[in-house]
């Protein structure tokens, strides 16, 4: 089970990044961290600076196609950072068209919105994404956790890092049947 993780350079929440990738480590698979620049990314507890990450793997020189899987981390800026950049907005939307499962917590969604991809969906996110979803056809809940296959591939989305144990299973319950 090989799992990009997309975050950009700098916003990411730092716990809606690292304890999903521990989830993924410990089911024995290998986290990736995908990013728009090489070198360290900056994340975040809320507002204040965290750690810093290597970058693994560069959006526009990988493909959904290395992957089993993606999974978007939340953060204000982070999603907000990343949507304006195209290549990383193709590199979600492929996921969606090779019909390879997607994980996004928090406000993470915005590039799912971008992506052009929650059309007939229902998900959750962040409380103040519901119009932003809702605007782009989708159906959006307030729920802990919420596995949606009415697509072309499985989606998996939360609201919050309170949620995250629930993401984390479920995600891993999703991402194994596809390595199966």
């Amino acid at each position: 089970m090989r799992i990009a993780f997309l975050a950009a350079p700098e916003g990411v929440e730092q716990i809606e990044l690292t304890k999903p990738w521990r989830a993924v480590s410990e089911a024995d698979g290998t986290p990736v961290l995908v990013s728009t620049e090489q070198g360290r990314i900056q994340a975040f507890r809320h507002l204040a600076k965290a750690d810093t990450f290597p970058v693994d793997e560069v959006v526009g020189e990988t493909s959904a196609g290395a992957f089993d899987g993606l999974v978007l981390p939340g953060g204000l800026a982070n999603p907000d950072a990343l949507r304006r950049d195209g290549r990383a907005v193709s590199f979600v939307r492929d996921f969606f068209d090779l019909g390879l499962p997607v994980a996004a917590i928090c406000h993470a969604p915005w590039m799912l919105v971008e992506a052009d991809v929650v059309s007939g969906r229902v998900l959750t996110s962040f409380p103040s994404l519901r119009t932003d979803i809702r605007n782009a056809g989708g159906t959006w809940v307030d729920e802990e956790v919420r596995i949606c296959d009415h697509g072309s591939n499985a989606l998996v989305t939360s609201r919050r890092p309170d949620d995250l144990e629930a993401f984390d299973a479920a995600l891993l319950e999703v991402f194994s049947r596809q390595s199966v």
